[in-house]
């Protein structure tokens, strides 16, 4: 059975309060699964200074009505229109209703709108539904001397570049 969309909207990142969701829907999940890397720390503490200004976006989805940040995504810039999208999380109440899929696919659309001539992420393999989700939107598995940039997420053993 197909599920139904999630009601929700996608924008971009505006205020601190917006700042303070997306750093606390990354830390949850990172905290339990993995161990927060003092890069971790970097971007979710000053999403502006590290993400926006050089040329990158935040986007998250609130539920409609209630204005609730329930998922974010983030597209790091890179020199040569070369983005990165990370630090996507969806709060553990709101997962599987669409909402991921939806933030994947505004990514993709607002990179685009960017510049974007490559996108790539970086995964884990303990992660199978956002593998999916990604394989879904059009990523493809990459070795890790394909990657775009050099010094990058020791937790992220599954690479991936959008064909």
């Amino acid at each position: 059975m197909p599920y139904a969309p999630a009601p929700i909207a996608v924008s971009s990142i505006a205020t601190q309060a917006d700042a303070d969701a997306f750093r606390v829907l990354n830390e949850e999940w990172i905290s339990r699964l993995f161990t927060l890397e003092e890069a971790d720390r970097a971007v979710l503490g000053d999403p502006f200074g590290r993400i926006v200004d050089p040329g990158g976006d935040v986007l998250l989805a609130r539920t409609t009505g209630a204005d609730a940040v329930v998922g974010c995504v983030a597209l790091l810039a890179y020199p040569d229109a070369v983005f990165e999208l990370a630090k996507m999380a969806v709060a553990p109440a709101a997962q599987g209703r669409g909402i991921g899929r939806r933030l994947v696919g505004a990514a993709i659309d607002r990179a685009r709108v960017l510049g974007a001539a490559q996108v790539f992420l970086g995964t884990n393999s303990k992660l199978g539904p956002a593998i999916h989700l990604y394989e879904d939107a059009g990523f493809v598995r990459i070795p890790r001397d394909r990657l775009p940039v050099a010094d990058y997420y020791a937790r992220a053993d599954v690479l991936m570049k959008l064909m």
